[in-house]
């Protein structure tokens, strides 16, 4: 793409909020801060897949944060700290910029891997960098909510990129939840028969070969729910009710009981 291209609005997007993510990616452009795009934006240049969606999604390291809201403030914005563990928005209008530092399971948090494996891109014709494919499979891999399942993206990333990808990094990412990346991989196998060799047979040999140990031990004896880093709701019950560890607290987990608390509080305000 040329740099120096007029600037379009695409199709499918209100010219309103074309305006305003266009001022807001030069307004941190020019103040320098460190920011990806994700979202639908980087999806679309990895898939192909194109789709407008209510907000335009921007990564940054949690140092970064409180930087990025007061730029996007200088931009017209009413900002708001979400959640204190990965989420701020910038509203102008009805208008939304998610500002994401990590997950809400707490697992993905934005460091600086993401930034050193960055993709150069343009996006409205503003010279940006993309999240890397690797942390998008990572974090999407664990969305498996009632509402909302991204197990589709992730097979569509797998499919586009899968013959290029840092394979070797994706798992070092996902280490001790490797088998929700294995789940992924035996998903793409049956979406995808005739494209099975997309996937490296050194990877599928390497998770199998964990799966095969992990049979042959003895399971643990604390009796821990890891549902809870896939849904923060559906899996309620077993924290609640059934007793058993939730995967997010530590020493499993990065996420404090308060964090927990209003994560979980916010169910019914996106329902």
């Amino acid at each position: 793409m040329n740099r120096h291209a007029r600037r379009e609005c695409p199709e499918g997007l209100e010219p309103r909020t074309f305006e305003f993510y266009t001022e807001a990616l030069v307004a941190l452009t020019g103040a320098r801060v460190p920011f990806l795009v994700g979202g639908a934006y980087a999806f679309e240049r990895y898939t192909g897949i194109a789709r407008h969606t209510k907000d335009f999604d921007i990564f940054v390291h949690p140092r970064d944060c409180e930087l990025t809201l007061s730029v996007l403030a200088e931009v017209g914005c009413r900002t708001d700290l979400t959640f204190t563990h990965w989420l701020a928005k910038a509203f102008r209008s009805a208008d939304l910029i998610d500002v994401i530092f990590s997950s809400g399971n707490g697992i993905a948090a934005v460091d600086e891997s993401w930034f050193e494996h960055a993709v150069d891109d343009e996006v409205f014709c503003i010279p940006v960098k993309l999240c890397p494919v690797e942390e998008t499979i990572w974090s999407k891999a664990f969305i498996m909510e009632r509402e909302c399942f991204d197990g589709a993206d992730v097979a569509h990333l797998l499919r586009a990129t899968g013959a290029r990808l840092d394979w070797a990094r994706l798992l070092e990412r996902f280490d001790q939840h490797w088998r929700v990346l294995y789940a992924h991989l035996v998903l793409f196998g049956f979406i995808y028969p005739s494209d099975r060799e997309i996937l490296p047979a050194w990877v599928m040999k390497e998770v199998g070969q964990r799966l095969e140990r992990e049979v042959a031990t003895p399971p643990p004896k604390e009796r821990i729910c890891q549902g809870t880093v896939l849904s923060r709701g559906q899996y309620l019950v077993d924290v609640d009710r059934w007793h058993y560890a939730d995967a997010r607290l530590s020493p499993d987990g990065n996420l404090t009981p308060r964090q927990i608390a209003r994560w979980t509080a916010a169910i019914d305000d996106d329902a």
